[in-house]
């Protein structure tokens, strides 16, 4: 679904940053933080291929609504160009017609952000909540999904990326992590694959270097996605970030000529908010959290 609005305006603080043009590909933006990115992406005029699972509204395991294609509009709607690909990115195939597409409708890629995760879904099974059990009473299925959908599929999806990226000796990929890669936060396989995600960023850097290709890691805060707003009674969202916040995040760093001094480390985006003078939607500037105080 592509759409354009003339009339968008984007933000002050990313005219003075950012430039346009770039072609992007978020996976999982069918809603949260991957929606959230492609449109902090969309503000600056890109392009944004994003990707998800199902095109029919509700289908998803949680029932939290959204599709690629309900992005895809507001990609446009935010004054760049949504392009929604239905993907099931444990699926090789599938993510090589993706990068196909890519190749054949835009010839290049600028930015990979790989964002699809999963291992939240049915956090209760039969009754009980069994999300922070410890790791001998875990469901086998959700290290495999946190492993299938997040980490190997972000592997899968960076060799596309890189393949391209090397041959025009520039581009960004850029994998969501969390804190839980750093610190304990009651479910172990969680931890231990946004850890494989942070090496992983570190070592594709440590071979993209010679190429010019850059590759980071970057932490949200407490994000108002779906999920956590539907919760929000639970949570203390004084010092929260939009879903938007984080594409900005994205859109400075992929604008950065000197985004190589960044490769291969963690970024926080409420730093990089401070660092590159972006804001939130809502002019706030969120305090950048801690492996002590990240939720």
């Amino acid at each position: 679904m592509e759409m354009k609005n003339s009339n968008h305006r984007t933000p002050p603080e990313i005219d003075r940053c950012h430039g346009t043009n770039k072609i992007a590909l978020v996976t999982g933006a069918s809603r949260g933080v991957g929606k959230g990115i492609a449109m902090g992406l969309g503000e600056t005029g890109a392009t944004v291929y994003v990707t998800g699972r199902n095109m029919v509204d509700g289908q998803d395991a949680g029932q939290l609504g959204g599709t690629p294609l309900m992005t895809a509009s507001s990609v446009t709607a935010s004054g760049g160009k949504g392009i929604a690909v239905r993907c099931d990115h444990t699926q090789d195939a599938q993510t090589q017609e993706v990068f196909g597409q890519i190749e054949r409708e835009s010839g290049r890629l600028d930015i990979l952000v790989n964002n699809a995760w999963s291992g939240y879904e049915n956090m209760f099974e039969g009754g009980e909540f069994t999300y922070q059990r410890p790791f001998w009473e875990q469901p086998m299925w959700r290290w495999d999904a946190m492993f299938d959908t997040g980490v190997r599929a972000a592997y899968v999806c960076a060799a596309h990326a890189a393949r391209g990226m090397i041959k025009q000796k520039s581009g960004l990929i850029v994998n969501i992590s969390y804190w839980s890669a750093q610190r304990y936060m009651n479910n172990a396989a969680y931890g231990i694959a946004k850890a494989a995600i942070d090496k992983m960023t570190e070592y594709m850097a440590l071979e993209l270097k010679p190429f010019g290709v850059a590759v980071v890691s970057l932490y949200p805060g407490l994000v108002r996605t779906e999920s956590v707003m539907r919760s929000a009674e639970y949570f203390d969202l004084s010092n929260s970030e939009s879903p938007q916040f984080i594409g900005r995040a994205v859109a400075a760093l992929a604008n950065d000529a000197d985004v190589m001094k960044k490769s291969g480390q963690v970024c926080i985006a409420a730093q990089l908010g401070l660092e590159y003078g972006f804001t939130d939607v809502d002019d706030t500037q969120p305090r950048a959290l801690t492996a002590a105080t990240a939720q």
